[in-house]
């Protein structure tokens, strides 16, 4: 017997798409200035979604005393060798402390020292209790009037007609529905893609990742088949984790001081350099020379520090704070051993997602992009997130003041794009025979990106016909997929899940390949292209062209200059 998926059709000013920590913000902001009913589509549930779901103890993001804005611009763009977008940087530093101050009002608990003011963690960054910072974030969307939160809807592809969106399309995760979602505007807050590559804990603890698994690359995937302008996705991004549990290193690098060491107790972190990429770089070199493993220095620290950090890790990572209860050994009786992790497309700590301009447009008339899946503001975290969500809620507000009239789809052709949507979701419900599920093909996929596309397994390097290869797979991964199968709606989402992979994997290959330097040690390690040039100061953008993705090369957005898009 056939499956047959119900249609459910909504209509809302504002659509928001991801619940995560832009999208609730966003919402918030929303309501704050203006009366537009807004949807948020969540494929889990917002209480507990996004990077946040699990909390975090401290804020990244932050400008203390005595610092500026101008000076966090600063920090990013050195971090990221100067390929940034210093307008919005600059936009973004400058609303850090505000929606820190908001958090705290919503009941965020922000530790203070004996006169009242922030503890410092660090030039950046705070210390909090943040692990509530999800559901408090979630309470506050619950209360707002006019907002309609869909838990467990996902979406899986925009509303566009010349490059204008007019909603979205989602389908339930248990219920047999597809949702055509109508909207004036649409926020894009899906976060980043992780998955891609092959992880470091194989099979049962593959889900052990730096990024959630279940940040699919979603919102890329669906700008980048729409043709929207995306930038910078060759700057992956590789985390310096703990051994195993792959649980953060800024606490205990930032929090008790700890240097990375190698197997013969030499501090080898100021070898290779302190930015993101430098540090992950030098302990894959350490160990690639046999000096390894190498680890952060803890041994010796005071029983206060253990203290500290066996805490700290409970707000956020308990697996760290397990394995040393486990081992029996506090911090301070063995050294903490690191790796790096697989590459991940995240625009909250690179500059890889949608090309925006100051108002967190993207090219899309209507589309708006916030948090991990904007390009060019590295570096954001929690807090700088918040404020892309806000930025682009403000300007959605006034997008559809001037838009009143015009965003309305002719009506046969309306229901000419469900039918079509309705028949793709159906065609996977009721396939009996496929040749492949999608978690094999999942494998292939993150076997062939590992092994040619700068994965784990060859230290985060390439060339140029590795790329060749990588590509050539993840076309023949691409047309595989177009015959997997789904027995309920749950598999349905992981069919459309690898999909979105697919694409943004194709997307990656072609930036990789298309810069043609290394600026970004393991970040972007180009065996063909060993050495930075100045030539190459200047952004890689790509978009969608009829099938074909292009390559746009832009110059750089420096201080005291602004990119605005002009539709």
């Amino acid at each position: 017997m056939n499956s047959e998926i119900r249609v459910e059709r909504l209509t809302t000013d504002i659509l928001i798409i991801g619940g995560g920590t832009a999208g609730c913000y966003a919402a918030m902001t929303i309501r704050e200035y203006s009366g537009a009913k807004v949807i948020i589509a969540e494929k889990a549930n917002i209480k507990r979604s996004g990077c946040l779901a699990a909390g975090v103890n401290a804020i990244n993001a932050y400008i203390i005393k005595g610092r500026t804005p101008e000076d966090y611009v600063d920090y990013a763009k050195k971090d990221a060798d100067h390929i940034v977008r210093e307008d919005l940087l600059l936009t973004m530093s400058q609303g850090l402390n505000r929606v820190t101050e908001k958090l705290e009002k919503l009941g965020l608990v922000i530790l203070k020292d004996e006169n009242g003011e922030y503890v410092a963690r660090g030039n950046r960054n705070i210390k909090i209790n943040g692990e509530n910072i999800k559901p408090l974030l979630a309470e506050a969307v619950n209360q707002l009037e006019n907002v309609k939160v869909l838990n467990q809807v996902n979406i899986i592809d925009y509303i566009v007609k010349e490059n204008k969106i007019f909603g979205a399309f989602g389908i339930g995760v248990n219920d047999n529905i597809l949702y055509e979602i109508k909207a004036k505007a649409v926020i894009c807050a899906t976060g980043g893609a992780a998955g891609l590559y092959k992880p470091n804990n194989p099979g049962f603890s593959r889900h052990k990742m730096w990024y959630p698994p279940f940040n699919t690359g979603a919102g890329y995937a669906m700008g980048i088949r729409n043709g929207a302008e995306m930038t910078t996705f060759e700057m992956r991004f590789i985390a310096l984790r703990c051994k195993d549990t792959i649980a953060p290193t800024g606490t205990i690098a930032q929090g008790v001081g700890a240097k990375q060491i190698n197997a013969l107790g030499e501090v080898y972190e100021t070898k290779y350099g302190i930015t993101t990429s430098e540090r992950v770089y030098g302990t894959v070199n350490e160990n690639k020379e046999g000096r390894g493993p190498c680890y952060l220095k803890t041994e010796g620290i005071p029983p206060e520090q253990d203290e500290e950090l066996i805490k700290a890790y409970l707000n956020m990572a308990p697996s760290q704070t397990l394995s040393w209860v486990e081992a029996g050994k506090n911090p301070s009786e063995q050294n903490v051993e690191i790796e790096g992790t697989e590459p991940y497309i995240v625009g909250g700590h690179t500059a890889s997602g949608y090309w925006i301009d100051t108002k967190r447009s993207t090219t899309i008339k209507g589309l708006y992009a916030a948090g991990d899946v904007a390009g060019g503001c590295p570096q954001k975290y929690v807090t700088g997130a918040l404020v892309e969500g806000g930025i682009s809620a403000k300007a959605a507000v006034e997008y559809i003041k001037n838009e009143e009239d015009s965003n309305i789809l002719n009506e046969l052709e309306e229901i000419r794009l469900i039918n079509n949507k309705k028949n793709e979701v159906e065609k996977i419900l009721n396939n009996r025979n496929p040749a492949f599920p999608p978690e094999q093909l999942e494998e292939a996929m993150q076997k062939v990106m590992d092994s040619y596309a700068g994965g784990i397994g060859t230290n985060y390097q390439f060339n140029e016909k590795q790329l060749d290869l990588a590509d050539e797979k993840i076309d023949q991964l691409i047309k595989l997929a177009d015959g997997l199968s789904a027995s309920t709606m749950h598999e349905l989402m992981f069919v459309y899940e690898l999909k979105e992979r697919l694409i943004v994997c194709k997307t990656v290959i072609a930036h990789l390949r298309a810069r043609k330097e290394t600026r970004w040690h393991s970040f972007a390690e180009n065996l063909d292209y060993p050495n930075k040039s100045d030539e190459w100061l200047k952004y890689v953008n790509s978009k969608l062209v009829d099938g074909k993705l292009q390559i746009i090369f832009r110059d750089l957005v420096g201080r005291g200059e602004t990119y605005e898009h002009s539709f």
